[in-house]
């Protein structure tokens, strides 16, 4: 499996997560996926829902789940994954992220620390463990990014 982002998607991910600082933020990764090649080609920015701290927690509400897989699909995309922050705090996921993962999902966890991004990683979910995954960053953009305010 070769995980590939855009390079336009990987800045707006990080101006999302630098604009939410010092809170955790999230989103939703978007793209193809073909003969064991994800191309990750748009993003879907979304609410901390989470009603704890969220300096250290993010909580996606179902509903916007539901909203980003109809929006991607609606342009012929699939979710691939999911983006979040680790505020002052190394991109390596924790307990509570292994809690809520999900098997097919890519997980970009990216550093935020004094409100700049210093690290970006990906990981996934492979028999109830993080494995890291590596990925190609690709210079020219395909797709514009998505939303799903309505």
């Amino acid at each position: 499996m070769s995980t590939t982002i855009e390079k336009d998607i990987l800045k707006q991910i990080q101006e999302h997560l630098e604009f939410v600082y010092p809170n955790e933020a999230c989103g939703f990764l978007v793209g193809t996926e073909r003969n064991r090649r994800r191309q990750i080609t748009g993003l879907i920015a979304v609410d901390n829902r989470s009603t704890e701290n969220q300096r250290r927690r993010f909580v996606v509400d179902p509903m916007d789940y539901l909203k980003a897989e109809r929006s991607a699909a609606k342009d012929g995309l699939a979710l691939l994954g999911i983006y979040h922050s680790h505020p002052d705090h190394p991109a390596i996921p924790s307990a509570h992220d292994l809690e809520f993962a999900q098997p097919y999902f890519s997980y970009f966890i990216h550093a935020v620390t004094s409100g700049k991004t210093t690290d970006n990683r990906s990981y996934r979910l492979l028999d109830g463990k993080f494995i890291e995954e590596k990925f190609a960053i690709q210079f020219e953009s395909q797709l514009q990014k998505l939303t799903t305010h309505d």
